[in-house]
């Protein structure tokens, strides 16, 4: 079964690649970022609640995402395997997420960590072109991400989870080390 989870600063590239390799080895590409924005799309009670956290560069409170997730997990399409793409973004989430794991008997085999320049990561994300996407707004994301994921590095690697991938060559050239690490 293929399960990752996948870590990296906002632009480095974890939508496209779980995408990419949810669609290969056809499994769910479970996005905390994509289930969020579809929220305040639509303006559900946490859409409403998420959005002024998001809109500030901020992180989503833990007790909203973790709702997310174990909802998600626990749907018929994830039992053979998923993509994690943004979730965990703290030391604590991903003490939840392994005790989570654990009660579902849903063992992942890697955390997979996207490494990218935050140069390279703010050219990227002002090309997207989303409305929350200005340069201020973007280096405070990165500023949130170094404060409160970047531990999460540490979490896995004491775990023998962790593999770093460079993230800052083509999506193909990702892709295939991706590939095969299932």
């Amino acid at each position: 079964m293929a399960r990752l989870i996948l870590l990296g600063a906002p632009g480095a590239g974890k939508g496209t690649q779980a995408k990419a390799l949810a669609t290969l080895v056809q499994i769910p590409h479970i996005s905390t970022g994509d289930i969020l924005r579809e929220a305040v799309a639509h303006q559900t009670a946490l859409g409403v609640k998420a959005k002024s956290y998001m809109e500030q560069g901020n992180l989503v409170p833990d007790d909203l995402v973790i709702a997310l997730i174990r909802e998600r997990l626990s749907q018929p399409d994830a039992q053979t395997g998923w993509i994690l793409d943004g979730f965990p973004r703290n030391e604590s989430q991903a003490a939840f997420l392994d005790e989570l794991l654990e009660e579902m008997d849903q063992v992942y085999r890697y955390a997979v960590n996207l490494e990218v320049p935050d140069d390279v990561l703010v050219q990227r994300m002002l090309g997207r072109g989303r409305a929350d996407d200005t340069e201020e707004v973007i280096r405070r994301r990165l500023q949130v991400y170094h404060h409160q994921t970047a531990p999460l590095i540490n979490f896995y690697q004491v775990r023998h989870k962790l593999v770093s991938i460079d993230g800052n060559v083509t999506p193909e050239a990702v892709l295939d080390k991706l590939k095969s690490l299932l």
